[in-house]
């Protein structure tokens, strides 16, 4: 998504819904019986309404910031595989065309940046790679404790040492009742 899609997302769906740009608490107040217009409690729900409104308000401009995001990594994603068609797709013939004519308009030409396109173009790569190895990370602290937690286990086996005290009892008989099917088929 680009960053104009996200300020016109953000300034006709954030802006315009904060409770006192729909109606202000005088407007509000007016809605009510004159007997009630006095009660603090009218104050009290528009203050709720409001914390309410807020809330929604602020989960809309975090799914706004969420799709900015997936729509960088989708950008960078088809970017990518464009890269990768294009290296897999040299053919000799365009190869020797570039080589007796030079570069024409039916090659692809490399996108020229920049220092001003260049430095978002990093820092989002380096977002991103930040986020892989911190998924990498958690991933591999997930898999370090699931190592440890069966190397555990395979020592409290090793040693006869069982969290369930029933336990060798029921294999016995799980066993035996194996085996005795064993028998009835033979």
């Amino acid at each position: 998504m680009a960053t104009n899609e996200a300020t016109i997302l953000r300034s006709y769906l954030l802006l315009p819904a904060r409770l006192p740009t729909i109606i202000s608490l005088q407007e509000f107040t007016s809605l009510f019986p004159k007997s009630l217009q006095a009660s603090p409690q009218i104050r009290a729900l528009y203050r709720d309404l409001q914390q309410q409104r807020n809330a929604v308000v602020d989960a809309v401009s975090q799914n706004i910031d969420g799709q900015v995001r997936q729509s960088k990594a989708l950008r960078r994603e088809a970017i990518k595989a464009r890269r990768e068609a294009e290296l897999e797709e040299q053919d000799d013939e365009i190869e020797i065309e570039r080589m007796l004519f030079g570069s024409t308009s039916n090659t692809l030409q490399p996108k020229k940046h920049t220092l001003l396109t260049i430095l978002p173009d990093m820092d989002d790569a380096v977002a991103d790679l930040e986020r892989e190895i911190q998924a990498k990370e958690q991933e591999e602290a997930a898999l370090l404790e699931s190592v440890k937690q069966a190397v555990g286990n395979m020592s409290d086996l090793r040693y006869g040492r069982f969290s369930n005290p029933k336990l060798r009892d029921e294999v016995l008989d799980g066993l035996e009742g194996i085996q005795d099917v064993c028998k009835r088929k033979t």
